[in-house]
């Protein structure tokens, strides 16, 4: 769907964008994520044809954006971090705008009424759009982002300012457009990339770091492992000493305080060795009981500090590959 080939966006001598590629697949929701000025709304801008490119090709569903870019538009629908709404206007009416300035030519009634009823705005289709809740705004500006029926949705920052609730609505409406639509969605918050994502492009200085699905992500920079040890029959501090006595184990803390008559603790070892046989039968010899014993990845917190730390000019070597 996205195919991006050696894209450089320059401002005098510093580069916003050097040397990006990367591809998108139909089908696939996927997060565009980095530090804030890392690139990510340069990205969009040239995907999106509002910015033209220094170097490079931006090719959606098969048409050149820099070429083609109002055969590209067709197939875009796009939601920038502020909705271009006009609070004077109703929904329906500002949803008939777009309708006209798209020459959409699908049956308005049953398209805009498909809509409507997919981001849940048909009980507020006669409201003015300056009396709606934030998180209705944001609603409309999705629904905006669908008329036309676009194969490709990019969505910049959709849940900022919302509340928790909220929040949750619009990832759910995410998914739900990811069954029918290719999406991409920019955020610098980690939360949703792992709710709603499922491959990130993670974007630093201007070059790319990460081009991949985030379990592989987690499972290439994992360096060590981490257990969740629960233990009881014995006092936590010999506990924790016998744990650390476990070949490989490079770490261990409590975690908390007693949960019932077990002790929890965090075990960290090194090259990613799994120690869980081995906790079985330390707890088997001293007679204690075992309660939990549950590997833990990596947070993704934990992998967006690693890549954030990387240095920008080694690229994954899948990324390597493309170029």
């Amino acid at each position: 769907m996205i195919r991006v080939e050696h894209l450089s966006k320059r401002y005098g001598n510093r580069y916003a964008l050097d040397d990006v590629s990367f591809e998108i697949e139909k089908g696939e929701i996927v997060g565009l994520l980095g530090a804030n000025g890392a690139g990510k709304s340069t990205t969009m801008n040239i995907l999106t044809g509002y910015l033209s490119a220094t170097e490079g090709e931006v090719y959606v569903d098969g048409v050149n954006v820099l070429d083609e870019p109002m055969a590209a538009k067709r197939k875009i629908g796009y939601l920038p971090e502020q909705p271009p709404l006009y609070f004077d206007m109703t929904v329906r009416e500002y949803l008939d705008f777009v309708y006209e300035l798209k020459g959409c030519e699908f049956p308005r009634e049953a398209h805009l009424g498909e809509i409507m009823n997919v981001v849940k705005i048909t009980d507020v289709r006669d409201r003015l759009i300056g009396h709606l809740s934030k998180g209705y705004r944001q609603r409309v500006g999705i629904a905006s982002a669908l008329v036309g029926d676009p194969p490709l949705l990019i969505f910049d920052e959709p849940t900022v300012g919302l509340d928790p609730k909220q929040i949750i609505e619009v990832r759910n409406l995410l998914r739900t457009l990811g069954k029918k639509h290719t999406v991409v969605l920019s955020t610098h918050i980690l939360s949703e990339v792992q709710a709603v994502c499922e491959r990130i492009v993670v974007i630093k200085e201007g070059r790319i770091v990460a081009c991949e699905r985030t379990e592989d992500i987690t499972r290439r920079l994992e360096t060590e492992a981490r257990f969740c040890v629960k233990i009881a029959g014995a006092s936590a501090g010999e506990i924790k000493e016998a744990l650390r006595a476990i070949r490989d184990v490079s770490h261990v803390e409590q975690i908390g305080g007693r949960d019932g008559e077990s002790y929890p603790f965090s075990v960290e070892t090194k090259g990613g060795a799994d120690i869980r046989r081995a906790v079985f039968q330390m707890c088997v010899s001293r007679g204690w009981v075992l309660y939990g014993l549950e590997r833990r990845g990596l947070a993704l917190e934990d992998v967006f500090v690693r890549l954030m730390d990387s240095n920008p000019d080694a690229p994954l070597q899948s990324e390597k590959k493309k170029r």
